[in-house]
């Protein structure tokens, strides 16, 4: 039947099972098959045609240029839009202020030092020689006038000029594109920050002339010595203004733009001159000045002006920008700080301290030293905080903390009179025990019993801590808290050696009560700020803190501590003509000396030591630091009238002999405590009133 109907042309559905010759007839017939298309994995027929003739090499070149170009398009402007994006805002690009300048003057309005960026006067082009702005000209960017913020032909020169010296003998930055660095940027040296010096100094083309740009820039650039702009430098170095300078003075300071503060005149004269004479070789060049006018320029070269101070009064600048900040603020304009500094003494002062360490101190094995004097009524006169302010800023007369050693001890002594004791009372110098302890005294020996004003003025160790030890330690610290020390001190036994530590200014400042009457102070150093134009911004206001001690017992510490200078441990301390007391100290191992003393007019404290706490070799405090202490106390008291030290009249051996009511604290003092008083030299030789001439007359000086 399959037959059949294959025959009448009926479908006809194969049989897979069936015989081969079957098979065969289904086959499709190779003609009747499609193309195949080849396969891309198998390598080309040999018999394929071959393509068109290939693009030349010029051609090819020029696609792949061009392909090149358009990337290099499109990286420019992606760069050019990320550097923009990071930009301040372009309204924000305006002239920033620059920062304040801080002038600081002593008592007498006498210059003592600058702080924040040195400014001068700003000048217009036209106020300047025309060669000045031609120097910077000649030496910085030579194309000024001619490029539009960026110079592609400088920037190809000083690369020629790099390749062939090997280094980097020259930069392509014009005048533009360091002061937009100078405005706006930071020094950083990165490709990001260069790309946006560029922009910026295509901005600062577009929005000011040529002669703006000049402007700002001679206005605006660092000379070195902490000079910014034109005027301040000519200052600085020359001692005139810019409007004055030469020829050699202008390329002096053209020259120093390179490198302010490796090429600083005061610094490297030598190296500041080779530099100048460069400049004026590419002045003549592009003919600013004649051949004529070079050979002048370096045939005399500039003069540079003696330099102010940059010693020790720095320590004193910088503690007074501390204090500004507390007292002002964040500061926005120059101000002028008048101080209670006295020029003089603080010259007196840091030579004093420099002159015998120079001499002593190798030998002695001392690296440092500071020392602080004050009025009476806390107005610091001097301030030394180290040996060398260029090796070592940190100011150790307002914040090291160091062990006062015997130093210490008038607070004990004045803790036990507050008790009822007097500077006769007897206490036993013997070896003493606290709690397995067994303080000595320095010299090993002991005296037996001694009155007070013995034990204090030999500074005898038992004594102390047994009074200490009657008194209680917290007795002693509170009296210690009374009179300006903040620093914490331990409640222990050892309180009365001075082994809590202290800073030199909490100490004088302290010692300052003795030599006032009993008056509490606050040790300052700003009387006024004002600024530039006299507007004031800050006065002190000098209203008494009022009477922490009672005057009979500052009388009896003030003969106490005479005793210290005249038969005690500071007898080298004798200051002719003047009443002074004071108080030495040496703490363990010979760690840190110190002698602190005072007159009516100055107390003054001189602290010597290590930084790293490493021994002296055996200095102490009637050593060395009286020596410091009597040199420059000398010459804070000449031409100044004799004043007593604060006393009781009827205190003391007067009222030991005939009896006496206690004298009242007294009145208040007025606003300005401790004031020079006229005094005879008899009150000063021997104390003031009836009992200072009977000591001396009647029965002489006691020198238990």
């Amino acid at each position: 039947m399959a037959q059949r109907r294959g025959q009448s042309g009926d479908r006809r559905e194969p049989v897979f099972d069936a015989s081969p010759d079957v098979r065969a007839e289904v086959r499709a017939d190779p003609a009747d098959r499609p193309a195949a298309k080849p396969s891309p994995r198998k390598p080309k027929s040999k018999s394929r045609k071959k393509r068109g003739p290939r693009r030349s090499l010029v051609g090819r070149a020029a696609y792949w240029a061009a392909v090149a170009g358009l990337w290099i398009v499109i990286g420019g402007a992606g760069t050019i839009a990320y550097v923009g994006a990071h930009l301040p805002p372009i309204q924000s690009l305006e002239i920033p202020k620059r920062p304040p300048s801080i002038h600081i003057v002593d008592m007498d309005g006498r210059a003592l030092a600058r702080r924040g960026d040195m400014a001068g006067e700003v000048l217009a082009l036209k106020e300047l020689p025309a060669y000045v702005p031609k120097a910077f000209v000649a030496i910085e960017d030579r194309r000024f006038y001619d490029h539009y913020g960026v110079d592609p032909m400088g920037i190809a020169r000083a690369a020629v000029a790099n390749v062939m010296h090997r280094g980097v003998a020259q930069g392509g930055s014009t005048l533009t594109q360091q002061l937009a660095k100078n405005l706006f940027l930071t020094q950083e040296r990165t490709v990001t920050r260069k790309l946006q010096e560029v922009l910026l100094a295509m901005w600062l083309e577009r929005k000011f002339s040529k002669t703006q740009i000049l402007e700002l820039y001679l206005n605006r650039v660092y000379f070195g010595a902490g000079a910014y702009g034109i005027e301040q430098a000519s200052l600085r170095y020359f001692g005139k203004s810019a409007r004055q300078m030469n020829v050699a003075e202008a390329a002096m300071l053209a020259g120093l733009v390179k490198s302010p503060s490796r090429l600083a005149p005061t610094r490297n004269f030598n190296a500041a001159e080779k530099r100048a004479r460069i400049v004026l070789a590419a002045m003549t060049e592009l003919g600013f000045i004649s051949a004529a006018n070079e050979k002048v320029a370096v045939a005399k070269p500039p003069r540079i002006v003696a330099q102010g101070s940059n010693g020790a009064v720095n320590y004193v600048a910088d503690w007074i920008m501390d204090a500004l900040n507390d007292t002002l603020g964040h500061i926005e304009e120059d101000l002028i700080v008048y101080t209670t500094i006295n020029a003089r003494l603080q010259a007196s002062a840091e030579i004093s301290l420099a002159d015998e360490l120079s001499a002593k101190g190798v030998k002695a094995g001392i690296e440092q030293g500071a020392l602080i004097a004050m009025t009476p009524d806390g107005a610091v006169r001097a301030m030394v905080g180290g040996r060398d302010y260029a090796e070592s800023q940190f100011n150790r007369a307002v914040a090291a903390k160091r062990q006062p050693g015997s130093a210490f001890k008038p607070f004990v002594y004045l803790t036990a009179l507050e008790h009822g004791l007097t500077p006769d009372t007897v206490r036993v110098d013997a070896p003493v025990k606290v709690k397995g302890w067994s303080p000595e005294n320095y010299t090993h020996e002991y005296f037996g019993p001694v009155k007070l004003t013995k034990a204090l003025a030999m500074s005898l160790n038992t004594v102390a801590v047994r009074l200490t030890m009657e008194l209680t330690p917290m007795a002693v610290i509170r009296t210690a808290h009374r009179l300006g020390i903040a620093s914490k001190l331990e409640p222990n036994a050892s309180i009365a050696l001075g082994t809590s530590e202290v800073s030199p200014l909490e100490l004088v400042g302290a010692f300052a009560t003795f030599a006032n009457g009993g008056y509490a102070v606050m040790p300052h150093v700003i009387e006024r700020v004002t600024g530039t134009k006299g507007k004031q911004l800050y006065a002190r206001n000098p209203q008494p803190l009022g009477r922490v001690v009672e005057a009979r017992y500052i009388g009896m510490m003030n003969q106490m501590m005479q005793e210290t200078l005249s038969m005690g441990t500071a007898h080298k301390a004798a200051l002719p003509g003047w009443q002074a007391a004071g108080k030495t100290g040496t703490s363990q191992d010979f760690r840190d000396a110190w002698f602190v003393g005072y007159t009516a007019n100055l107390v003054t404290g001189v602290w010597l030591g290590n930084d790293d706490n490493s021994p002296m070799k055996k200095v102490t405090g009637g050593g060395l630091p009286v020596d410091i202490w009597s040199r420059f106390m000398r010459d804070g008291h000449q031409g100044v009238p004799v004043a007593a030290l604060p006393s009781t009249p009827g205190e003391g051996l007067f009222t030991n002999l005939f009896g006496g009511a206690q004298s009242s604290p007294g009145p208040t003092p007025p606003a300005s405590i401790g004031a020079q008083q006229p005094a005879t030299q008899q009150q000063a030789a021997g104390g003031a009133g009836l009992d200072g001439w009977l000591l001396n007359n009647l029965f002489g000086r006691s020198r238990n």
